[in-house]
């Protein structure tokens, strides 16, 4: 009886802890420097019962190989090794591990209960937060613009602005998907992360300002693709909480699924033996600096699966031995396979922002309405979160994390002692300096293109990684297209009337906001090289960055890599264009999808899926 009546009283005070952490949110929202690390207070207490199958990576032990359990499997060896527990791999893995063993390895902790993570009103903080615990590590790529990964359990759904919306069904068609499954994966996700939101003020002012200049019909919520003006989907719930992919495990078999946190890999292991090299397990690090090496098992179908994102997985495949044969001999790399394009074609979609100022608070929102236009460009908004007296005000402009992280400092210039001095500069301005939001404009299709290279051998540091921003063309002729819209919804009525600015007030906020160094459209909007000039100064990301390993040039179109055996990669680095306006729900959908074709490929009708 005092077993039961101690075990009543410990799930009591579990559930009490839930309870505290999904009332009053607010409450547990912490500037960088202050956050507190509930990770460790309140999330290893609570996740390990809905995810016993999450464990740190220093728990990992090697039996010996004789050792095997009652289904006839060794202990030691897995069906399939997926390498990152991100955007792609939780769903991947929760689908493969429906029939096989599945060994999740995963750079980072785990999201839940980390407030910064899981609140909206803190998105702008976990980005900023340039710790070595961050869920997100920062690197600043050669074209000097700031950019962020992610490190957590979930990957970018957990650090991202949250929208979520579908590729189009000519993207579907020109990857080669299977159309069918692509509309039975989609839905996997959304019924189980996705919400329809409640439209702020901020985003109904931008959806009625874009219709009134054009970018038509409206479409209503839709989590589809078209052209027009929509309201997408969110993975924000109505109270501001946010689901990441990291939730989709729960649909797993805990039997067959095994998730390691704090897991950096340093390289996949080949036997080199044969006629082609073939993947047999992986090296990694645990959270102590211990070594170990998860093993693959012999049984034919098994891999390894990089889903690791479009920075991670082609670092890995570099690290393993996989690349270009002359880089990887500079760095005594021994080489597996030369392949010249692994790390090439990198992408990221520019991003420019304008600040419109407001003489009144505005709510947070981040992107909810989007504009999608046919001139390839995609006009989005966020509002709100530059106001925050507790945070932003110290980190705004060209460290921010906040989706309109602008200063007009050019990104070349965007040194250490410009930073300080930014901060410096911020600190005595009154925070009404940033009230309002910010008109996103996003290039949809970027035709520039840069490449990814390894700085050293450490997987824990960022590679090298070039975009080329603007450096073709048409890429710039777009931007300009773009900022001209955005300038035509700033003055158009459902905006005049939301924002309702008289010339004196709209006046004494411009000039803050000058001294802010917060963008404005420029005052010469007729002359095209102003605004070229424009568009290349105030270049930022919306980490929608792609390529690396392309398919055709770096993995075949089932995503097996070129001339290796047992090794997929399956993430956003496959990718030659980004899906959407927002790139989330394919990658989820992929992962769901592959899971799914893999089960099919392998075991026919009896995969039950």
């Amino acid at each position: 009886m005092e077993l039961a009546e101690a075990l009543k009283l410990f799930l009591s005070l579990v559930l009490l802890l839930q309870w505290l952490c999904s009332s009053s949110s607010a409450t547990f929202a912490f500037s960088q420097g202050e956050e507190l690390n509930l990770e460790g207070v309140l999330g290893e207490q609570t996740y390990e019962y809905k995810y016993p199958f999450i464990k740190r990576a220093s728990t990992f032990k090697s039996p010996p190989s004789s050792s095997t359990s009652s289904n006839g499997r060794k202990h030691s060896d897995y069906d399939y090794i997926v390498i990152g527990g991100g955007t792609a791999g939780c769903p991947l893995a929760a689908t493969l591990s429906e029939k096989f063993s599945v060994l999740v390895l995963e750079r980072g902790g785990v999201p839940f209960d980390n407030y910064n993570v899981s609140f909206m009103q803190n998105f702008h903080l976990s980005l900023a937060d340039t710790s070595p615990s961050s869920a997100s590590q920062y690197f600043i790529s050669t074209d000097g613009v700031f950019n962020s990964r992610a490190r957590v359990l979930g990957g970018g759904t957990c650090i991202n602005a949250g929208f979520y919306t579908r590729a189009s069904s000519s993207y579907v068609k020109r990857v080669g998907w299977d159309p069918k499954l692509v509309n039975e994966s989609y839905p996997w996700i959304e019924d189980r992360i996705v919400h329809r939101p409640k439209l702020a003020p901020w985003q109904r002012a931008v959806r009625d300002s874009l219709l009134e200049v054009g970018i038509s019909p409206f479409n209503g919520f839709t989590y589809d693709h078209k052209y027009g003006t929509k309201v997408g989907g969110t993975i924000f719930d109505d109270q501001g909480r946010r689901n990441t992919a990291a939730e989709l495990l729960s649909s797993g078999n805990p039997e067959n699924l095994t998730v390691l946190i704090y897991a950096t890999v340093q390289k996949i292991v080949f036997d080199t033996s044969g006629i082609k090299p073939k993947a047999t397990g992986v090296v990694f690090k645990d959270e102590n600096g211990e070594y170990h090496e998860a093993i693959l098992s012999t049984k034919p179908g098994s891999e390894v699966i990089l889903s690791s994102g479009a920075i991670g997985s082609p670092q890995l495949l570099l690290l393993s031995g996989i690349g270009p044969k002359a880089d990887l001999e500079k760095l005594n790399i021994p080489v597996v396979l030369d392949n010249k394009n692994v790390g090439k074609n990198m992408q990221d979609n520019p991003l420019n922002t304008v600040f419109i100022p407001s003489n009144k608070p505005v709510q947070q929102s981040l992107i909810q309405t989007v504009g999608v236009t046919n001139m390839g460009v995609y006009i989005e908004a966020s509002s709100g979160f530059g106001q925050s007296k507790d945070s932003i005000q110290r980190h705004h402009g060209i460290v921010s994390a906040e989706i309109g992280q602008l200063s007009t400092i050019p990104p070349k210039q965007r040194t250490k002692a410009a930073i300080q001095a930014f901060k410096d500069d911020k600190k005595d301005l009154p925070y009404e300096a940033f009230m309002g939001g910010f008109i996103l404009e996003k290039l949809a299709s970027p035709k520039s293109k840069g490449e990814l290279s390894l700085i050293n051998t450490n997987a824990d540091d960022n590679p090298s990684v070039t975009f080329n921003y603007f450096s073709h063309p048409l890429d710039l002729k777009r931007c300009v297209e773009g900022i001209r819209v955005v300038e035509k919804i700033v003055k158009s009525k459902p905006f005049i009337n939301y924002t309702r600015l008289d010339k004196a007030s709209l006046h004494r906020l411009l000039n803050m906001s000058v001294q802010a160094n917060v963008n404005l459209i420029p005052r010469h909007t007729n002359d095209t090289s102003s605004l070229e000039q424009f568009c290349k100064d105030t270049v930022i990301t919306i980490w929608h960055y792609h390529g690396g390993c392309n398919v055709g040039k770096v993995v075949a179109t089932d995503y097996r890599v070129l001339g290796i055996e047992g090794v997929r990669v399956i993430d956003g680095s496959t990718f030659s264009d980004s899906p959407g306006t927002n790139p989330q729900a394919t990658v989820m959908m992929m992962g769901r999808y592959m899971g799914v074709q893999i089960l099919r490929e392998r075991l026919g009708e009896e995969a039950g899926v």
